[in-house]
């Protein structure tokens, strides 16, 4: 292979070339090779829906355009990761370390104990035991935060590595066919483009957030970009600090980039997040009640609430939803429909163009209460309609059924008088459904369940290890309250909505 060390910079959710440690190493170090290998896992686990799998393929081919600008090549190859990577003829492989569970944590593993294999974090997450010990992750994440991006190399050599497959064979093979709507460009250009005009438009954002139009409208919808890695959480933050208007709209998008990295910190020291209770007192909680009517009709957007129906077809039509249709939809399903925790959250994972298993998995654990710290908030679905949609512009956009029902009864149309019902054409019960259940009765055996495990659920929580895993940090950049506080002062949510 000659006396330059060929290195293969194996990407997979870091599909750039600023900002990027493994490239950085492999230019200093040798001859970079890069490389992306498509693995039959992330087609056939069916937790990806095809708009996502194809914003994914977008930002493959557009990293593969970038390299070819700076004279390399993006190399595909697809298979089972072990098998391709260990053929490689090459003499190491860098790699960018990445938060995940489930099989990505397995995968990472085995290829972490390769002994040709150099891992970066560069990312705001401390992988060392001392988290593990104390969490403590503001420090990591502020200083992560402050460090200038890295740049982009340099004119590269040539790729000597050869592509065994294309994305249009792998898009014909799996039969990617995506049906969802509105659904924004792959790849690190049109993330950079989707920045530059969020950051103009700045000072709307904070009056945009609840609102699930608005949301839709003037959120910077950044956040397929960063969960695929076309940008980094730094490379936002640095833009937007240096180019956005200040003012409580920077601040608040800002204080989201430090949650972001929060909730991959909590990911990265306990998988379990994706797939039992944090508590293990809410093991299993509702699993005997769960009823599969119920979530059928949660999930098709027929439930008789119509901001939860709207929310729903949004989520199944566009595969995006702001931050508190999320909340309200999540806490809907488990303490009003009753149902277990994690068909829910698989479901909204699949769904989502811009799924991040961090967020995703310990925001349904946190909504649906399952830690023993967070309180049991229910959100309203008939409260939210005339707080959050009270013209129904959403409702109406999405559930077509209402679009000529009166705004005054869009909260609860099944009190319509039926001379209201029948002047519109629009009869509930036949051309929309009722409540599936009972709103206020269901809230109440909710709080009832709750309040009989809660005793329990707190000698639990005297466990260290359980108290670490549950526990929100109440440390933040800047003086950044806990995410136990939130709401701002403008009453704007302060979670993870990008």
């Amino acid at each position: 292979m000659g006396s330059t060390p060929r290195i293969a910079v194996c990407h997979r959710d870091d599909l750039r070339v600023r900002d990027a440690a493994a490239l950085d190493a492999a230019v200093a170090d040798g001859r970079p090779c890069p490389i992306y290998v498509f693995d039959p896992q992330f087609y056939r686990s069916g937790m990806a829906c095809d708009a996502r799998l194809r914003f994914v393929h977008e930002s493959v081919a557009g990293l593969r355009r970038l390299y070819r600008d700076h004279g390399s090549d993006l190399v595909l190859c697809h298979g089972d990761p072990k098998d391709v990577l260990g053929d490689l003829p090459v003499d190491r492989i860098y790699v960018n370390r990445s938060v995940t569970g489930r099989y990505g944590r397995e995968r990472d593993e085995w290829l972490f104990d390769r002994p040709d294999v150099r891992v970066f974090a560069d990312d705001g997450i401390d992988w060392t035991e001392r988290s593990r010990e104390e969490y403590d992750w503001s420090d990591q994440a502020e200083a992560y935060f402050e460090r200038d991006p890295r740049r982009p190399p340099g004119p590269l050599p040539d790729n000597p590595l050869e592509s065994t497959t294309s994305v249009a064979e792998i898009e014909r093979e799996y039969g990617v066919e995506p049906e969802k709507t509105d659904v924004p460009d792959g790849g690190a250009t049109a993330g950079w483009e989707r920045l530059a005009a969020f950051a103009d438009a700045i000072t709307d954002y904070p009056g945009s957030i609840s609102p699930p139009a608005k949301a839709e409208r003037n959120s910077s919808r950044l956040s397929p970009y960063l969960a695929v890695g076309c940008l980094t959480p730094r490379q936002v933050y640095r833009h937007v600090n240096e180019n956005a208007p200040a003012g409580t709209g920077r601040e608040l998008f800002t204080s989201r980039l430090f949650w972001n990295r929060h909730y991959n910190q909590k990911l990265a020291d306990w998988p379990g997040w994706m797939e039992r209770a944090v508590n293990p007192v809410y093991t299993g909680l509702f699993r005997d009640r769960h009823d599969p009517e119920l979530v059928a009709a949660w999930k098709a957007g027929r439930t008789g609430y119509p901001l939860v129906d709207a929310s729903m077809r949004a989520l199944r039509e566009t595969g995006w939803l702001n931050f508190r249709m999320r909340a309200m939809c999540a806490t809907f399903y488990t303490y009003v429909l009753q149902c277990w925790w994690r068909v829910g959250a698989d479901h909204f994972y699949r769904h989502l163009i811009d799924a991040d298993a961090a967020i995703n998995y310990t925001q349904w654990q946190s909504q649906s209460a399952l830690t023993g710290v967070s309180p049991v908030r229910i959100y309203n679905p008939r409260k939210q309609v005339r707080e959050n949609d009270p013209d129904g512009e959403f409702v109406r956009e999405y559930v077509q059924e209402l679009r000529g029902f009166p705004t005054e009864h869009l909260d609860q149309p099944e009190k319509a008088p039926l001379a209201v019902q029948d002047e519109c054409g629009i009869r509930i019960g036949e051309d929309y459904p009722r409540p599936v259940v009972e709103l206020e009765a269901r809230r109440e055996r909710a709080r009832e369940v709750f309040g009989r495990l809660a005793d329990r659920a707190e000698e639990a929580l005297a466990d260290p290890e359980i108290r670490r895993r549950a526990s929100l940090s109440r440390r933040g950049s800047g003086g950044r309250e806990s995410e136990q506080d939130e709401t701002t002062a403008g009453g704007q949510s302060r979670l993870s909505e990008f």
